[in-house]
């Protein structure tokens, strides 16, 4: 969907020396951008195309004598049939009627002729290598020459009519050969240069010719077409190769000419019909250097065009056409290295050259209006996405289409369309809404009436572009020298604007027209208007520069930007002109008005929010493929571009995303803000290409796109490019492939910011369906603003879905999981920080301090900033209860609500499966109760039975859960129908819930609630079953340690808690909590194991104690002692072991001996001067004293050896790992690849260093050790570059 403009254009004159002096044949000199011109007075002119007015004329004259007093080259009679530039000699050469082969050299102005050939030259055309020149005499002969004018080969290429038919003159069917209307001949190239072919000989007695394709080597026929009626010997091949383009004289059977298309092997494949009458025929058609563009060079009666055709999605479309008045001999070339460049030129030497570009026929509102002929598609893509040819309604027009420009503000949308004839047209649209009435229809157009308006001869009005629904702006461009042509016209309007500093490419002619509508018709409601528009005014403003785009402004009626040939921008205000000083006037208004590196034919204004303000952004593309915006290159390689807005259907559509293409075909997303503001670096792919870069932090070339990031997206097909966008909740990303179908991708980050703005706006049903539309996480819908606030707004969920279907979808999506610090984390920020919501103008607050009640649980909604965790473990019971209460009170009573609320049961974390299984066993007890017809159940007439509710409730959570949850309501019954709606097998259950049945009510409890792991309500229900079952009781403790204080709480029997107790003692004793043990002996008296468990717990004044207790003789205490003193020192503390041995041992030296042990030095002289060992405990402590403080010193002195080896081992694996990878980033590898496990084991190795020795490891076993363990060493060390990523790190 693109059409095609005129961007650029300006026009040049060849001085011709004669009145009467035609311009006959042409050719380019591509490198110094040159075209030549032989006249019928044998006068070769050449222009500069690329130079100004006065320096690009160079002639020469074949007829003139020389300076040598030689004869002149050609005679008077003589003329010039054939032309063409030899690039590897610089030279042109000219083909005579007469045969001579001319070399003309324009640098020295030589002329030398270099051969000479019978018959005649009819035409030359040069191999694309330069190394082969075909000449195409009038006998009929094709002669391939070389560079040096040497005969390869001579082939007759008139099959039809031998050698002597031509030299007598007369063909076998009696018409004269030399004089024959099918005389002329021509010969195309194909792109590789190994064929050839041509077309143009005398034809059969019908008129019918071939055409025929010849192979370069040989010159053999490789192969011919059908007989065919050919017109004028037009006839181009294709430079990819693909096609012929052949004209063909179809007016008999369709009354107008077509265009045929032929394979390498004469085989037609396909065709077009010329628009217009049966007096159109073609004379030349001509192929870009790119084989996408078809230019055909229609005459007719009064005029001659030029209608350039493009082929897509298998169709042929009209994309331009120019209308050159009179019947003067029109010709027309394409640039050979510039594809979209286009040169005509009138016989009479006026050169015409025309820059056009594609642009996207997407307009406002994604309405797509394609242009094919006098045809104009209309497809709104939000109705019907269909590409071209086909068409929601079709708009013909008079004449061929040259330029749209379509408006859409408000209720109001007019389409502008310039026809080819000179002529405007208005058609008004109905409001989108009767859109549907108008699929299929066609609507002819009436034209308007210029009123004072200057009728445009040629149909020249370019840009045109709507500055308020009823004033439009078009732009003209002549010389200098013409714009005293349209003086007379405009006297009254007309404004002079200063040099803008755009280049000296000729006069633009700014034309402002103001339109009325006088339709006195009534226009039914739904249908197109054209009639009744009248140009009520126009006022003309000249500027001394060339223009290249025109864009109205989105934020003011009435004003325009407009980008001068340079890249400059300038604004321009309806009524008032030109705006010399933009860049001033908008820095006080809305923004900086800034201008682009270069001239881009793609140029698109767009509102934006800075910080709250509303403010304008101008974004262009040039030829080149660099996106520029406010005088930076945002991306070098792009293709296509378009915008995003997400505030669709507002007052003012905000842009908020720039969407675009590369040519590494790479769909990227990108937020307004982050360009605006400089904040986002997007970096390249890392294969020497640089697609993107923003503000101020472009650095030259860009690095590698993160991975993982969502901004990018791969496009499939390459060439496909970027069409359209559908604003608004849609988030529609349009493509078109190269071969013209239409692709809808939806990007993940779109999507995302459309479902956040319907939440913002608490249009729920519109985020539900988007969720539902692309498989988003409904979790998003709870997450993006914070469950808090969803449970406030629960019940305006509820009421606004207003479909059980899609609530239950959403509550069995619901997970504990926060997707926007998870999922979406790097494509959408939430929309809430410290319990405020805010978006856009929209700001939610919690501001209520008051608790919500969820079943046992308490939930605050302003949580403290230490409360997340638990935020997060509510957030599936909180939401879920806030939906079961809104269901259960504000919607009616149906199966579907029943089965919502089961869902919104079963979907809870915990699953409260007993409260569904509980609301089951009601329905069914008023089933059987309805059934026996004592109440009139309420529910049964909702027909929904129980057997379903719990098939639904069996199908969302695990059947043996629903089975044992239905075994703790201790509802046999029930749990019999589970287990059957179960599919389980009868012989599993049955025997098991017989067994029950037959068990008293206590022990039936019992035995399920050991099942379900229910302990506590299983000893409560054991214990009321009697005595007789206190040693199951106690036996159930045992197995379950932390039911003894429960037991403790039921049973009040004093020597049952005995029995407990003293139980609970083994269990901690078992567990060695030995002094937990110990007081419960106590509890019960039981001080023997009370002792045991103090003893075995190092407790020794508990131990001693407990002796006390138990009135031990002195003896069986000292024996005692004695052991508590060896255990003591066993377990490493003997200075405690010392007390005892002084005071129940009464082992003085003893107990010396164990403070000196413990470095208790001090106590020590206290005990020995306590019990006069003064002298001999001084020299023990002394010695004990010194041989401890060496010990200290060497390991000491030990560390600082070690700290030593550590440091210089680090610093040198620093510097070792600094230099790799400087010699990594300079070898332009990845960091990754390298494995340097080996450097590490080496220097490990080497160097000796442990935690454990001090040497180096000589001997063979260390040797050994050393290797066994490197294996495992590795395996460490790629564990660590997994978790770590693998890079290299410098040292810290």
């Amino acid at each position: 969907m693109k059409n095609l403009k005129v961007f650029s254009e300006s026009r040049a004159a060849v001085n011709l020396q004669a009145e009467s002096e035609e311009l006959l044949v042409s050719a380019l000199d591509v490198e110094q951008n040159r075209i030549f011109f032989a006249s019928s007075a044998n006068i070769i002119y050449g222009i500069n195309l690329s130079a100004s007015q006065q320096e690009m004329q160079w002639t020469i004259n074949l007829c003139l004598q020389s300076e040598l007093g030689l004869p002149p080259i050609l005679e008077a009679e003589d003329r010039i049939t054939g032309l063409d530039y030899l690039i590897e000699q610089e030279a042109l050469i000219v083909g005579t009627s007469t045969g001579d082969l001319v070399l003309v050299v324009p640098t020295s102005n030589t002329v030398d002729v270099v051969g000479k050939v019978e018959g005649g030259v009819k035409t030359i055309a040069s191999s694309p290598d330069g190394a082969l020149l075909i000449v195409a005499t009038g006998f009929g002969q094709l002669l391939a020459m070389t560079q040096d004018w040497d005969v390869l080969y001579e082939v007759s290429y008139d099959l039809d009519n031998n050698l002597e038919t031509f030299m007598s003159g007369t063909r076998a069917d009696g018409i004269s050969g030399l004089s024959s209307p099918f005389s002329q001949v021509r010969v195309s190239w194909r792109g590789d240069g190994k064929y050839f072919a041509t077309l143009g000989c005398s034809g059969n007695s019908e008129g019918l010719q071939r055409l025929r394709i010849w192979e370069r080597e040989s010159g053999t026929l490789h192969s011919s077409s059908e007989p065919k009626d050919f017109m004028e010997a037009a006839m181009d091949w294709m430079p990819s190769g693909a096609k012929v383009a052949a004209a063909c004289n179809t007016s008999k059977t369709k009354n107008c000419a077509s265009v045929a298309f032929f394979e390498r092997n004469g085989l037609e494949r396909g065709s077009f019909d010329i628009y217009g009458t049966t007096e159109a025929k073609i004379e030349m058609l001509k192929w870009n250097c790119n084989s996408e563009l078809l230019a055909a060079l229609v005459r007719y009666d009064e005029w001659s065009s030029i209608q350039i055709w493009s082929f897509s999605n298998y169709h042929w479309y009209l994309k331009q056409e120019w209308r050159y008045l009179g019947k003067n001999k029109l010709m027309f070339a394409w640039d050979p290295e510039r594809p979209m460049r286009a040169i005509c030129w009138t016989a009479y030497g006026l050169v015409h050259l025309l820059t056009l570009c594609w642009s996207s026929a997407v307009y406002d509102a994604s309405i797509a209006i394609v242009i094919d002929g006098v045809n104009v598609l209309v497809t709104p893509l939000s109705l019907s996405l269909v590409p071209p040819p086909m068409s929601h309604f079709n708009i013909m027009f008079q004449s061929a289409v040259q330029s749209v420009a379509f408006t859409s503000r408000g209720l109001e949308s007019h389409l502008a369309v310039g026809l080819s004839d000179g002529n405007l047209s208005i058609v008004k649209f109905p409001n989108m809404n009767m859109w549907d009435q108008l699929e299929g229809t066609v609507y002819e157009t009436v034209n308007v009436d210029p009123g004072s308006l200057i009728k445009i001869e040629f149909g020249d009005l370019r840009h045109l572009t709507w500055l308020d629904p009823y004033v439009i702006l078009g732009v003209m461009h002549c010389d200098g020298d013409q714009t005293s042509l349209y003086s007379d016209f405009i006297s009254n309007n007309w404004r002079k604007c200063p040099l803008m500093s755009g280049g000296n490419n000729g006069v633009s002619i700014l034309v402002e027209m103001e339109l009325v509508c006088n339709n006195v018709e009534e226009v039914e409601p739904g249908c197109l208007s054209s009639s009744g528009w009248v140009v009520k005014s126009s006022m003309h403003t000249v500027i001394e520069s060339s223009v290249v785009a025109i864009a109205a402004n989105p934020m003011t009626r009435c004003e325009a930007f407009i980008q001068l040939g340079n890249g400059d921008i300038v604004s321009y205000m309806s009524k008032e002109g030109i705006n010399i000083a933009p860049a001033e006037l908008y820095k006080e208004k809305r923004s900086n008005l800034k201008g682009f590196l270069s001239y881009c034919p793609w140029m698109y204004p767009i509102p934006v929010y800075d910080y709250g303000k509303l403010k304008v952004l101008i974004f262009g593309l040039d030829e080149d493929g660099r996106l520029q915006v406010n005088g930076q290159v945002i991306c070098s390689t792009c293709t296509s571009f378009s915008f995003y807005a997400s505030a669709a259907g507002k007052v003012q559509e905000v842009v908020t995303h720039l969407i675009y293409t590369t040519r590494q075909d790479l769909l990227i997303v990108a937020n307004i803000d982050e360009i605006f503001h400089g904040d986002v670096h997007y970096e390249s792919m890392g294969n020497g290409q640089s697609p993107v870069g923003f503000g101020n932090k472009l650095q030259g070339e860009n690095k590698l796109i993160r991975e993982g990031n969502h901004d990018e997206l791969k496009v499939w097909e390459r060439g496909a490019k970027l069409i359209g966008i559908i604003n608004g909740d849609e988030a529609a990303v349009i493509l078109q492939t190269v071969r013209g179908n239409l692709e809808v991708i939806y990007p993940r980050k779109l999507v995302l910011l459309a479902i956040a703005g319907a939440l913002v706006d608490k249009r729920f049903k519109d985020a539900v369906s988007l969720v539902r539309q692309h498989r988003i996480n409904y979790n998003i819908i709870v997450d993006y603003c914070g469950w808090q606030s969803f449970v406030e707004a629960a019940s305006e969920f509820v009421r606004k879905i207003n479909n059980l279907s899609h609530i239950t979808e959403f509550v069995c999506a619901l997970k504990h999981e926060n997707v926007m610090e998870t999922l979406y984390k790097d494509i959408l920020l939430p929309n809430h920080q410290d319990n405020k919501i805010e978006c856009g103008s929209q700001i939610f607050l919690s501001n209520t301090d008051s608790p919500l009640e969820f079943g046992n649980q308490t939930i605050i909604k302003r949580l403290e900033p230490g409360n997340e965790i638990v935020s997060k473990n509510c957030k599936v019971r909180a939401v879920l209860e806030a939906v079961r209460k809104v269901l259960e009170e504000e919607v009616s009573k149906s199966p579907a609500r029943e089965l919502c609320i089961l869902t919104t049961l079963a979907c809870n974390d915990p699953p409260e499966l007993e409260e569904a299984l509980k609301r089951i066993k009601k329905w069914r007890e008023t089933e059987i109760a309805s059934t026996m017809n004592e109440v009139d159940g309420g529910l049964h007439k909702l027909n929904l039975s129980a057997e379903e509710a719990l098939k639904h409730l069996l199908w969302l959570s695990e059947p043996d859960a629903v089975f044992h949850a239905a075994l703790g309501l201790y509802d046999l019954h029930l749990a019999a129908i589970v287990a059957l709606n179960s599919q389980r097998d009868p012989k599993e259950f049955l025997p098991f819930l017989q067994e029950l049945e037959n068990m008293p009510s206590p022990v039936m409890c019992y035995t399920i609630d050991c099942k379900l792991c229910r302990y506590e309500s299983a000893l409560k229900n054991i214990a009321a079953a009697g005595d007789a079952y206190f040693e199951e009781c106690l036996q159930l403790m045992k197995s379950n340690p932390k039911l003894f204080a429960l037991g403790l709480d039921i049973f009040k029997d004093v020597g049952k808690r005995a029995v407990i107790l003293e139980a609970w003692g083994d269990h901690l004793f078992s567990e060695e909590r030995f002094e937990e043990a110990a007081m419960a002996y106590c509890s019960t008296c039981s001080f023997q194991k009370a002792l045991g468990s103090f003893r075995a717990g190092g407790l020794w004044k508990e131990a001693l104690t407990m002796a006390g207790m138990l009135r031990l003789t002195t003896d069986e205490v000292s024996s005692l002692a004695n052991d508590l003193c060896e255990e003591l020192q066993a377990l490493g503390k003997p200075a405690e072991a010392a007390k005892i041995a002084l005071g129940y041992c009464k082992d003085v030296q003893g107990a010396i001996n164990l403070l000196l042990t413990a470095r208790e030095w001090l106590e020590a002289l206290r005990i020995g001067f306590l019990y006069d060992m003064g002298e001999l405990v001084k020299s023990q402590v002394k010695l004990a004293a010194i041989e401890c403080a060496n010990l200290l010193i060497l390991e000491y002195e030990e560390g600082i050896e070690k700290v030593g080896k550590y440091l210089a081992r680090y610093l040198a694996v620093r510097q070792r790992r600094l230099l790799l990878a400087a010699k990594l980033e300079m070898e332009g590898k990845a960091k990754e690849d390298v494995d340097d496990d080996t450097f590490s084991e080496t220097s490990s190795n080497i160097s000796g260093m442990s935690a454990y020795t001090l040497g180096k490891a000589s001997n063979a076993s260390g040797n050994l050790s050393t290797s066994s363990t490197g294996s495992h060493v590795r395996t460490r060390i790629r564990t660590r570059r997994k978790v770590h990523g693998g890079k290299i790190r410098a040292g810290r």
